[in-house]
């Protein structure tokens, strides 16, 4: 079976990863036609958002995958072409449809988030994810695509940058400088391993059971965001020093660098408890995340390599 993947970032080659692992033919599609794949893999360039182009390169898909994410100050004018197309393939070739999300649609809850909770999004990234997310179901529903939509919390791992638990955590844990972040540091919050990403992206698209559910990717245990730097400190041999910028100052940053002032309305997932519950994916595929420790080290391992920095014995 040929598996098609739309998006060759972080989640896009996890799924790669996984699906060669299980020996399926994949093909892979990013604007460049540029990725680092193993043999056999089929490398696409191609526009996310040109219906023309997508269903080109959906053609002979068993299964299509969603993993395309424009950068945030992006998203309004970019994501929403890029749904539809990319859907529009899925029902064009007869595939399957896969879509990676997360958990913006929900908006602000006072609970662990399951996949049964309403769309209430009060910012504007979380109204475009469910919008997108209600075009999807909707062609589901009139029978129009087999799909299954995946969501995850924070992203950490290897090739992750741009998140809560991204490159201002672990390239300035390797070396020697205070980890970055924003909010409150002392509440619980989900942080998702992006290999389980990929390993529940590739279950979902290959297990007929997952298709008109919706499914979260198993997560570790919550802790603070404090533990979980307190670990990766520990596993790198340094102090852990940590850096939180409240909501006053992310606001007056932003006002010059885009990729920050976008996170200002996210704010409130880092300044309370924020959960996501993953155990109904865990109690139908049998599958449970990655312990903090083994996610942390491999994230470490790959930003020692990709730094060429040299951690403290």
């Amino acid at each position: 079976m040929l598996h098609v993947i739309f998006g060759a970032g972080p989640v896009g080659l996890a799924t790669m990863r996984e699906l060669v692992k299980a020996g399926e033919r994949v093909r892979i599609v990013n604007r460049s036609g540029k990725v680092s794949a193993p043999a056999g893999v089929e490398v696409c360039a191609g526009d996310a958002s040109d219906k023309a182009q997508t269903r080109k390169l959906a053609q002979g898909a068993e299964t299509v995958y969603f993993c395309v994410n424009p950068p945030y100050h992006e998203w309004a004018e970019k994501f929403p072409p890029m749904h539809t197309a990319i859907l529009d393939a899925a029902i064009h070739t007869g595939a399957k449809l896969i879509a990676m999300e997360n958990v913006y649609a929900y908006g602000e809850v006072d609970r662990p988030m399951t996949e049964d909770l309403p769309y209430n999004a009060h910012t504007k990234k979380g109204q475009v994810r469910a919008k997108m997310s209600e075009e999807l179901w909707n062609a589901q529903k009139r029978g129009d695509v087999r799909a299954a939509i995946a969501r995850a919390s924070d992203f950490y791992g290897p090739g992750v940058f741009d998140s809560a638990l991204g490159d201002r955590v672990f390239a300035a844990l390797v070396q020697g400088k205070a980890a970055q972040v924003v909010g409150n540091i002392d509440v619980p919050h989900t942080f998702t391993y992006m290999e389980d990403v990929g390993r529940t992206l590739a279950i979902l698209g290959r297990d007929e059971r997952a298709l008109g559910h919706i499914w979260h990717v198993p997560n570790a245990p919550d802790m603070t965001t404090r533990q979980v730097i307190t670990l990766a400190a520990q596993l790198a041999g340094v102090e852990p020093k940590i850096t939180a910028l409240g909501k006053p100052m992310v606001w007056l940053i932003g006002r010059f660098i885009p990729a920050l002032r976008e996170i200002y309305e996210m704010m409130y997932e880092f300044e309370k408890p924020f959960s996501v519950d993953s155990s109904k994916f865990t109690r139908t595929f049998g599958v449970s995340a990655t312990a903090y420790a083994d996610g942390i080290a491999a994230t470490l391992a790959w930003y020692r390599e990709h730094l060429s920095v040299q951690l403290p014995r």
